[in-house]
């Protein structure tokens, strides 16, 4: 049965990254894959309905709580644009030329990340970008920068990325021995691809892209509800943390009651203002413009890495490989490659329990054991390479598959372009953990 898995696994991730050669969109393959993975596990585990039935929506739970984040990250941001709110932030981006632009960019993902999360903030800027380039290969260029520094940025703050949340609500790491020790890692792990693709940028004018006609006459009609609406739209964002921090509920309810605060008071605009309904201010209207197919992706791979969780795929290579490597830089790095292909988020979790086990750990000698306490350099090195390798691969991590979403990029194209860059960061940032860890002991 496991073998049967990895093969559909296998041969459904192929299909997915030839999406635009075959011309079938990745969501339809990654439907399939999820459907005849769970049939298998079905027909083949020996476990009765009942219990599949229950693993199933069990499973389906956690991806769910992705699901409901990201659909409520793009509608806020589809509501920000289609107020212009980005029309006023990109107007008063003043740069000379195109590689500060992407400098600014990256500046800005990367330390947005650590305050929201890499998902939204991957969104935010590749809508962003979009006002600002109208060649395609550019802008995907400039996407793919994005997508290294909003998962760098997100591995250095416990609030950046879903894995850092469950380290450090797990007590794992704590907040200020994270930030001392990642900060510069991550920094390098951005900084060297960032050098490499700016030498690819073609210099021009950046011309500041036609928005589009809704867009342009809601901003035009009413310039400071442009303004007002980014405004409330960012701090609506920023608050899912907070919320998340102080209730101690899933992050998707903080972006679910930050929704329904934007749709009330865009309501309340639109009556007070007598807003014309064709121009499509109501969230009802921006609801059907966000991108379903991602979420269709989103729940088709999500739910296929589950299956292989299930059956204890992901478990049974973290215990392989602390049995036969048993040494942490290499453990963390192989999995960080692996959370290029398969999610993160089991992967870690796979990790946390396995060192929680008490025959695991006795199983330890001492000095080896220290790399996993709190704060121990297992720890912050998992928390580095399972965010920052995830930009190994544009399926790799949810902002990669948001901006292919959205941008429509090809999976070979950013393995050509962006992988071998994203992987020089990856080395740079593992080599100044070593170096912290040996020279000045974090």
């Amino acid at each position: 049965m496991i073998t049967a898995m990895i093969v559909v696994f296998l041969v459904g991730y192929v299909l997915i990254a030839c999406e635009h050669p075959i011309k079938v969109n990745k969501a339809t393959f990654a439907l399939i894959m999820c459907a005849v993975l769970w049939t298998l596990y079905a027909l083949l585990s020996g476990a009765d309905s009942d219990e599949v039935h229950e693993g199933v929506l069990y499973q389906l739970s956690d991806t769910c709580e992705i699901l409901f984040f990201l659909i409520g990250a793009m509608t806020i941001v589809e509501i920000i644009d289609r107020y212009g709110g980005f029309n006023f932030i990109t107007d008063h981006i003043h740069v000379k030329s195109k590689v500060h632009l992407m400098w600014v960019m990256a500046v800005l993902a990367f330390f947005l990340s650590a305050v929201l999360d890499n998902m939204t903030t991957t969104i935010i800027m590749v809508m962003m970008l979009r006002r600002l380039l109208s060649d395609r290969e550019e802008r995907w260029l400039f996407a793919g920068v994005i997508v290294l520094a909003a998962n760098s940025g997100g591995a250095w703050s416990p609030i950046g990325d879903v894995t850092t949340i469950m380290l450090w609500m797990a007590d794992k790491v704590t907040t200020m021995k994270l930030i001392t020790a990642l900060l510069l890692p991550c920094i390098m792990s951005v900084v060297v691809p960032v050098l490499i693709a700016s030498r690819w940028v073609k210099e021009g004018e950046i011309m500041t892209v036609q928005h589009r006609e809704d867009t342009n006459r809601l901003a035009a009609e009413h310039p400071d509800l442009s303004r007002w609406i980014f405004t409330i739209g960012i701090v609506a964002l920023i608050f899912v943390p907070v919320f998340k921090t102080w209730t101690g509920l899933p992050p998707f309810m903080g972006m679910l009651f930050s929704l329904g605060v934007m749709w009330l008071i865009t309501e309340i605009v639109i009556r007070k203002l007598h807003i014309d309904k064709k121009l499509g201010g109501r969230v009802s209207q921006c609801i059907r413009n966000i991108d379903m197919t991602t979420i269709m992706f989103f729940l088709g791979i999500l739910m296929s890495v589950s299956a292989l969780a299930k059956v204890g795929v992901l478990g049974e290579a973290a215990h392989g490989m602390n049995e036969s490597i048993h040494e942490p830089f290499t453990i963390a790095s192989v999995i960080g490659l692996l959370s290029s292909i398969v999610d993160n988020v089991p992967l870690v979790s796979a990790c946390i329990k396995m060192f929680n086990d008490p025959a695991v750990m006795a199983a330890l000698d001492i000095s080896y054991a220290t790399y996993f306490v709190e704060d121990g350099l297992f720890w912050h090195l998992l928390t580095f390479t399972a965010g920052v390798g995830g930009s190994l691969l544009i399926i790799g991590s949810a902002a990669g598959v948001v901006a292919m979403g959205i941008e429509k990029i090809e999976f070979f194209w950013y393995l050509r372009r962006i992988s071998f860059i994203a992987l020089l960061g990856y080395l740079t940032g593992i080599a100044t953990i070593w170096a912290e860890h040996a020279f000045i002991g974090l």
